[in-house]
Formats: C-alpha cells, sequence, structure tokens
C-alpha cells in the first residue's frame, strides 16, 4: 500500500517537473515584446474609447503612436496639451490632423416640416421609425426623438426648440456614434474646412419635396449652374457635392445663393453661424434652425 502511495507521489512530481519544463520552454518560445511606452501613452490618453481616432479604442491607439503608424493630433478628444504631452514623450511631431465633425443632412423642423401621422410610443427615433417610418411626411426627414443627443458621451449634440438635433462643433470628436443610432442615416463625418453642404436628403421630386417640407431640396438646378463646373449635379432629384472638386472653392458661396428653399448652405464655424441662401423666407427659416454650429 505504502509503496503505491510513494509510487503514485512520484508520478505526480515527476508529472508536475515535466509540465513546468514544457511551459517554460512554450514561454520563451512564445514570448511577446510589448514596448514599455506603450503603457505610459495609454496612460496619457483620456480613455474614452470612442473610436474617432480609427481605431478600437486607446490602447489599440497607443499601439499605433508607438509603432509610428498614427500621431497625436489623430485623438480628436484629448486636450491640445495631452497630445503635445504625447508628442514630446514619443520624440515625434503632433502631425497634421484635419478635425472632422457630425454634420446633419436635415434642416426640417416642426415649423417647416409637415407632419402626416402622430406618433405614439417610445420615445426614441428607431422605436418610431419602425412604425412607418415615424409619421413625417418627408420619409427622410429627421424624426426629433433625440436619439443622437442621448448616445452622444460627448455632449456635442442638443435638440434644438424645432425638434433638431444641432451639432456642437468645438465638442465633436466624430466618435461615429450618431451616424449608427441614426435610423434615417442623415449623419455623416465631415472635415470642417468642406463648408459647402446640402442639409436635405428628400429623394422626392421637387414640388412634392417642398410641399412636406419648405427648407427640402427641389432639385432646381441653381446650385448646379452656380458652382464651378462639375462640383455639383443632381442625382435622383437630390444636390450632390462632389469634393474632390472642392479644394479651390473654398470661400465660394456663390452655389448657395440663388437656392429657392435654403437647402443647400454654407457652414462657418469661426463665424458661429450658418449662411444660408438669400432666396425666399423658407431660407431664413432654415438659418434659425441651424443656429448655432459651435
Amino acid at each position: 500500500m505504502i509503496s503505491t502511495i510513494a509510487t503514485a507521489a512520484l508520478f505526480m512530481v515527476a508529472l508536475g517537473a515535466i509540465l513546468a519544463i514544457i511551459l517554460a520552454i512554450a514561454n520563451k518560445k512564445l514570448f511577446v515584446y510589448e514596448d514599455p511606452r506603450i503603457a505610459e501613452v495609454d496612460d496619457m490618453l483620456p480613455q474614452a474609447q470612442c473610436g474617432a481616432c480609427g481605431t478600437p479604442g486607446c490602447r489599440p491607439f497607443a499601439e499605433a503612436l508607438v509603432d509610428g503608424t498614427k500621431s497625436p493630433s489623430a485623438c480628436t478628444v484629448n486636450t491640445a496639451e495631452g497630445n503635445a504631452d504625447i508628442a514630446l514623450y514619443l520624440g515625434v511631431g503632433m502631425g497634421d490632423h484635419e478635425k472632422v465633425v457630425a454634420r446633419l443632412a436635415c434642416a426640417g423642423g416642426t415649423h417647416v416640416a409637415y407632419t402626416r401621422a402622430k406618433y405614439e410610443g417610445l420615445k426614441s427615433c428607431q422605436a418610431a421609425s419602425a412604425v412607418s417610418g415615424g409619421g413625417k411626411g418627408c420619409s427622410w426627414g429627421c424624426l426629433g426623438l433625440a436619439d443622437c443627443a442621448d448616445v452622444c458621451d460627448f455632449d456635442a449634440i442638443y435638440m434644438n426648440e424645432h425638434g433638431l438635433p444641432i451639432v456642437i462643433e468645438d465638442k465633436c470628436t466624430a466618435c461615429n456614434d450618431c451616424i449608427v443610432v441614426c435610423p434615417k442615416d442623415l449623419f455623416s463625418l465631415m472635415p470642417v474646412s468642406e463648408k459647402l453642404y446640402v442639409a436635405c436628403k428628400s429623394l422626392d421630386e421637387g414640388d412634392t419635396a417642398e410641399q412636406e417640407c419648405e427648407v427640402a431640396c427641389t432639385a432646381c438646378e441653381k446650385c448646379v449652374v452656380d458652382a464651378p463646373a462639375g462640383l455639383i449635379e443632381i442625382k435622383n432629384n437630390l444636390a450632390v457635392i462632389d469634393y474632390s472638386k472642392y479644394t479651390d472653392f473654398e470661400v465660394d458661396r456663390t452655389p448657395i445663393e440663388r437656392c429657392p428653399t435654403g437647402a443647400i448652405v454654407w457652414l462657418d464655424n469661426k463665424l458661429g453661424s450658418t449662411y444660408a441662401s438669400k432666396g425666399k423666407e423658407g431660407s431664413k427659416a432654415h438659418r434659425e434652425n441651424t443656429l448655432p454650429i459651435g
């Protein structure tokens, strides 16, 4: 009996020794060196985990900074001083990263857009959209139930008195959350240098679109005629800007001047306002609808 126990004990000791040797060899073979600077840089980041930098979170962004595939300025949540500290620590430049912000392709607030059916239910754009599109006359328009404002962790979106979300550019980090949550796909991320913008997504034909919303694009083509060649075209009854041809026209507001509804606008965060058409009264309503942008 004693001999059996002793044998079993020796077997377990031998097995343990063999496993320990295997683990030691595996640890040596499979060891992956991690640059200690990654943890240091990660600690210097805001830990927002927003993905605005183009990586899944702050840790992957720290890894990208250390290996040189990203620059500190790509973090739009961190302070300028914080990014400067990271650049100094890594001995690299800040990088040239243009600010990107979320923009809403709708100006049809309650004062200019028509509601065909009253929605009663969960106060959510996604829920309303699931019930016959939400009841708004323009099936492409903002439903105004604030899903985008609720999901924004940076308080960069608020609802104005006409039930439209307003993006505060200085606070916007381009995290993409408002784009994901909007059931009408009305938000997009754009560089702030691209000031010419079509604040509408309606694909209805001209008169039909305007019957549902006073500030809808009517595909009248005046902006197409007034803009530099090739900059704007009409696609499916909607003016579309080709930003690849926009570079030389940053200060040209001509395309907005004859828009009869104010659907095409000029955004200028430095002036703290949105400049729309000088056309009919609808454009005035549009300007009120989009103040302030920053």
